[in-house]
């Protein structure tokens, strides 16, 4: 559920899994939903409804719908699921695992620092990550100080802090071990930092790719994971979660794969 929701992915991801799993009956659908049509629209869904995906601008609200959150969500002050439980709804956050998930398969295990481009709704879930990846030291640069406030405020409720630099010292993200960056194509375009190989970069963009920040990274030797392995590993959660069955990623990832290609 989102809005806009048309463009979305993600039902090619879930109904490819359901099939590779060999569940039957199970199907996965778009669902145009605005904040203020979601709380009626939660109430009226029937039992045969094991959970939502849940995409801008519903993240917040989503919280709200929930009888339970799970920590991760509440501090993070977002939910991208919503799994039906005894007791009702429980809203949970797989963007920052999925983020995590998606670190490790690309060989990014832990690290000492970590750059944050951005101090929007992503990059909450990227100091989640960073923080389970093991940073002691997260730099944040934000193009607005009160954005970057509001980040600290959810740093401290994840148990980590945060440092601030400005969108002008943005090139200096490449001293750190993993740069996430977490701004709207086009953003970061013009930043020219000097890229080392031991530096691993997560660009959350996806479509156009590879946006330039990823290229020049890459062709510095960077290790890369971009926003298609974020948006695989958090349904991969989903799914798990959904159907408690383990997700078929291979063929998740295959279907993700020839849909992007055939765009």
């Amino acid at each position: 559920m989102g809005s806009p929701i048309a463009h979305s992915l993600s039902p090619v991801l879930h109904n490819a899994g359901y099939a590779a799993a060999g569940l039957e009956g199970w199907r996965y659908a778009a669902i145009e939903c605005d904040r203020a049509a979601l709380p009626g629209l939660v109430a009226g869904l029937g039992d045969e409804w094991a959970g939502l995906s849940l995409t801008m601008p519903l993240k917040e609200a989503a919280l709200a719908v929930a009888a339970d959150v799970a920590p991760v969500a509440a501090a993070i002050g977002a939910a991208n699921t919503l799994v039906r439980t005894r007791t009702g709804w429980l809203a949970e956050n797989t963007d920052a695992p999925g983020m995590v998930a998606a670190l490790r398969e690309a060989g990014v295990e832990r690290v000492g620092s970590v750059a944050i481009l951005g101090a929007g709704g992503t990059a909450r879930s990227a100091v989640a990550a960073a923080r389970d990846l093991g940073a002691e030291d997260i730099h944040v640069y934000a193009r607005r100080v009160a954005a970057f406030d509001e980040l600290a405020e959810t740093a401290d409720r994840l148990g980590t802090a945060i440092t601030y630099g400005t969108w002008n010292d943005a090139d200096g993200c490449a001293d750190a071990d993993l740069v996430i960056s977490t701004v709207p194509k086009g953003a970061a375009d013009s930043l020219r930092p000097a890229w080392r190989r031991v530096t691993a970069v997560f660009d959350a963009v996806y479509d156009p790719w590879p946006t330039p920040l990823a290229a020049a990274a890459a062709a510095a030797g960077c290790p890369i994971v971009s926003g298609l392995d974020l948006l695989l590993h958090q349904a991969v959660r989903q799914f798990d979660m959904f159907t408690g069955v383990a997700a078929p990623i291979d063929a998740m990832r295959e279907a993700l794969r020839t849909a992007v290609a055939a765009r």
